[in-house]
């Protein structure tokens, strides 16, 4: 089994200030409704199993059903998530992923039709 790097050892301060901004965020609607989903799936591409396993017990603990979180990995094919869910979902794979031509116009009007600025 390969070790991970500890980064609350190695950089205290980033990872508080990482753990602070997800406590943030958390606290503004409607990110507070979409951030188990939203930092669920960014773990999974990620490919951490701590934080997937992490986001999991968290959500689970605050009401979310287990099948959706079996779908987040597979939320293109699902009729589980809402519009919002979707967008939130889409857009989170393009940060976590980001490519080098950086985020499209059409995927930043896709998301403007869900959220605001």
């Amino acid at each position: 089994m390969n070790n991970r790097l500890d980064y609350f050892k190695l950089s205290p301060q980033a990872s508080n200030k990482l753990v602070e901004l997800t406590l943030q965020l958390s606290k503004k609607p409607p990110l507070a409704d979409l951030g188990h989903l939203i930092m669920l799936r960014a773990s999974q591409l990620n490919g951490c199993a701590f934080c997937v396993d992490m986001h999991v017990k968290e959500a689970k603990i605050h009401g979310e059903r287990e099948l959706r979180l079996h779908h987040v990995a597979v939320w293109r094919e699902s009729g589980l998530f809402s519009p919002v869910e979707r967008a939130a979902l889409e857009w989170t794979e393009a940060l976590t992923q980001l490519p080098p031509h950086g985020i499209s116009n059409s995927l930043y009007a896709s998301a403007l039709e869900q959220f605001s600025e």
